[in-house]
């Protein structure tokens, strides 16, 4: 048996790995009471505002963790500062980016057979910086919706001009829905590549975001941009 001595990057701080499972959790209940707000469930013979379907709590339930999912972004942000492997986002000023990351496309496409190592590839930190956009859109019209009757306060100054820029709250609500729906197409696709990464390269992809760290068999083009890397017990 051939023995395969590989090498091991700590990629993902604490910050990072926090964000990402808050992320997740606040994602998948931000979609569903979103889903419930948008066509509320019909009760029979019951007054909604007595069942637990209640869409005052839905409301308060979405409204929660729309807080929270903000308030983690001070976490990435925080590790953004503090350690290099939380800042690979897509190098577009440099011409190889654009033929690496096709060269990605086609093999997660089945078309191509290897691509060339990386520890974050160039084609996920073009949908990640995509995502983080998508994540931007939701907020400024989530909240634009939620401070549409308060303009006094701050919330309102600092929100409602989006309303204004997209012309009605019914535009902004038809954004919001939209963009989240994008949201989770990205999630799937996410799921794949990385579930689709471990099976065939076996380097830690799925528990790079519990324990932090990537292993590579050979040295990454982007090395550089992270810890130093050391050989694998």
């Amino acid at each position: 048996m051939k023995e395969e001595k590989r090498k091991v990057y700590y990629l993902f701080s604490p910050f990072l790995r926090i964000f990402h499972w808050i992320m997740v959790l606040s994602i998948v209940v931000l979609f569903v009471t979103g889903l419930l707000i948008t066509k509320p469930v019909t009760v029979v013979a019951l007054e909604p505002t007595a069942t637990s379907l209640s869409m005052d709590w839905v409301r308060n339930i979405h409204f929660i963790f729309a807080f929270l999912f903000c308030a983690s972004f001070i976490l990435r942000i925080y590790g953004f500062i503090v350690n290099k492997g939380d800042r690979l986002f897509p190098r577009v000023w440099e011409g190889h980016f654009y033929s690496e990351t096709l060269d990605v496309a086609l093999h997660y496409g089945l078309l191509k057979y290897r691509h060339a190592p990386f520890l974050r590839n160039p084609l996920a930190r073009m949908s990640y910086a995509g995502l983080y956009i998508m994540v931007l859109i939701e907020i400024l019209t989530g909240f634009a919706m939620y401070y549409m009757t308060e303009l006094s306060n701050i919330g309102g100054m600092l929100f409602g001009w989006v309303n204004v820029v997209l012309g009605n709250e019914m535009v902004t609500h038809w954004v919001h829905h939209i963009v989240a729906w994008l949201i989770i197409v990205f999630a799937i696709g996410h799921v794949y590549m990385v579930l689709r990464a471990d099976l065939m390269e076996a380097e830690g992809e799925a528990s790079s975001m519990f324990s932090g760290v990537k292993f590579l068999e050979h040295v990454p083009r982007d090395a550089n941009e992270v810890e130093p890397a050391k050989d694998a017990d």
